[in-house]
């Protein structure tokens, strides 16, 4: 989810918007000191804001070209999935696109050493995504800070596949998964997806980070992944449970089916913090209310719920 020489701010325009922005210290040969590179911005939570500015940031990219991300080795590959296609065309032209998964395997996508960010990834799983679990695991964990499978992560569920547009999460057609999380680590960031099914799965993917200082309030990344089915009855389903620490909380991603005719699966949602006991510190008015819609979702014009917006993302801070 997710960069090179006069004060002005020079735009090429090639077969879409490409932005090329170059320091006055190159042109005009003035010597940035070493000094001045560690205060000065790391390149990351870029915006249309600060496109201006300048930074010593290494971008980076893993892919099933590159395994290892490292500079000038992308496009070397002269095996892979896409060999047969590529036969006339050879090295340099995506012999290598994608992976394939055996039943059971845990593959790793992406060891990365070094001090950064994940900024995007990008990938197209084949299969079920309920059963293609991904996990990220950051400064030589044991156990993941990321265990979800792949759809739900990109807030597809129930493995099927629906488009989805916002900042963090990004699925276009056919089956394009993106996510723009900015994802610090400090030593090091390893990232698996392991196939649960019966049956191989082929996997594309591209993970682009960058190589940079990260501040010392920066926080990892999390994501957990829960399913109850059913629900019993007069029952509070937890969303998010067991964390501890200093943070905050940015999003919820979640899809649900009512099985009684009149009664869509309404419910508060409910922030219990910092020793909160009987009663929470915050309490909605309703689900739909959350997910920032109204009164069950229903069609304006009559004919019941909208099921476009039965699968829901938000985000909160």
């Amino acid at each position: 989810m997710k960069k090179v020489m006069s004060k002005k701010l020079v735009l090429c325009v090639i077969c879409g918007l490409v932005l090329f922005i170059f320091p006055a210290s190159v042109v005009e040969g003035q010597k940035t000191g070493s000094a001045r590179r560690k205060r000065g911005f790391n390149g990351l939570s870029m915006n249309l804001g600060n496109l201006s500015r300048l930074s010593h940031a290494k971008t980076r990219s893993v892919s099933p070209e590159n395994f290892t991300g490292e500079k000038g080795k992308g496009g070397m590959a002269t095996k892979g999935t896409g060999a047969n296609a590529a036969r006339e065309l050879g090295q340099e032209w995506k012999v290598s696109p994608s992976v394939r998964i055996k039943p059971g395997q845990t593959f790793v996508m992406a060891d990365i050493e070094g001090t950064g960010a994940i900024q995007h990834i990008w990938m197209t799983p084949t299969g079920n995504n309920r059963l293609n679990i991904l996990r990220i695991y950051w400064d030589g964990e044991e156990e993941p800070s990321v265990e979800c499978p792949a759809g739900d992560f990109f807030a597809c569920g129930m493995g099927e596949y629906t488009k989805v547009t916002s900042l963090a999460v990004c699925v276009n057609p056919k089956s394009g998964f993106n996510c723009y999380w900015e994802m610090p680590f400090r030593k090091r960031c390893k990232i698996t997806m392991t196939n649960i099914a019966e049956k191989q799965m082929t996997l594309y993917y591209q993970i682009d980070y960058t190589l940079t200082d990260i501040p010392q309030d920066a926080a990892y990344f999390h994501a957990q992944f829960r399913r109850t089915n059913p629900l019993p009855d007069k029952t509070d389903y937890v969303i998010l449970d067991g964390v501890k620490g200093w943070g905050h909380y940015v999003g919820t991603y979640m899809i649900w089916g009512s099985n009684s005719p009149g009664w869509w699966g309404e419910g508060e949602i409910k922030f219990f913090m910092d020793g909160d006991k009987k009663f929470p510190t915050i309490c909605g008015t309703g689900t739909e209310d959350y997910f920032c819609g109204s009164y069950g979702f229903n069609n304006p014009k009559g004919g019941g719920f909208r099921h476009s917006t039965r699968l829901m993302w938000v985000c909160r801070r």
